[in-house]
């Protein structure tokens, strides 16, 4: 009985149709809990959807709980102690948690209400359990992990040059360092929101040349993910003809 519930809960295959339902459904209701997130004000039909997504959350949490040996491929019950700690059980217990009424209300007196309801969010989160979208693109960033890192390393470094050039050329114009890295990341993605911006002759030059580089480092992870991604698809289409 618990290894057809977990069958179930679990990412559908394509020949599970409960399965299926089960996800289609879950991201239905991650995505209609989302909405009352997108205004300021509540309404009733607002805490209705948080009382009843909240309520499915719950239970899909206690079902997943219950089956956790069977997740963690282990027949031993320390399992059922080890799954609360694993990442994505921590993502389902905080959207829980953020959405309780006592939590909430406990937040409030500590001003800090604002923090709860964007804790809710992390729903969001959710929907890579049941889109399989989703796990193809976070097979490929496990994949390409290696590339990618170097890729951030490069990026951070680039970004700490630059503000320490930036800094020390042109000093009046960045109050301290932390604007000067605000200004590099800004010029290293080319998006020049124009609120810190270089004076001189020499601080422009240096930001013409971040913004040249910048380019060429945002392009690298991009062609990393594309080409990781369709590595995985031919995989994905060829593991599904061997089955055929």
């Amino acid at each position: 009985m618990r290894k057809k519930l977990f069958e179930i809960i679990e990412v559908a295959d394509a020949d599970n149709k409960a399965s299926q339902l089960y996800d289609t459904f879950m991201m239905f209701t991650i995505i209609i809990s989302l909405v009352p997130l997108a205004f300021k004000t509540s309404n009733k039909g607002f805490e209705i959807i948080d009382i009843i997504s909240t309520g499915i959350f719950i239970i899909d949490y206690i079902l997943r709980w219950s089956t956790a040996d069977l997740k963690l491929k282990t027949k031993n019950p320390l399992a059922f102690v080890i799954y609360p700690f694993t990442p994505m059980a921590i993502i389902d217990l905080v959207v829980i948690l953020s959405a309780l009424p006592f939590v909430s209300n406990g937040f409030k007196v500590m001003k800090a209400f604002r923090l709860m309801r964007t804790l809710r969010v992390l729903r969001t989160m959710k929907l890579i359990r049941y889109s399989k979208s989703l796990i193809i693109i976070l097979n490929v960033l496990k994949k390409e992990s290696k590339a990618l890192s170097a890729v951030a390393t490069l990026a951070i470094a680039y970004i700490l040059i630059s503000a320490l050039v930036i800094f020390n050329v042109e000093p009046d114009s960045f109050g301290n360092f932390f604007d000067a890295i605000y200004w590099a990341t800004v010029s290293l993605t080319t998006v020049g929101y124009g609120d810190i911006y270089p004076t001189s002759s020499l601080g422009r030059i240096v930001t013409m040349l971040s913004s040249l580089f910048g380019i060429a480092i945002i392009a690298l992870p991009a062609g990393i993910i594309t080409g990781g991604y369709l590595k995985e698809i031919n995989n994905q289409n060829n593991k599904n003809d061997d089955d055929d």
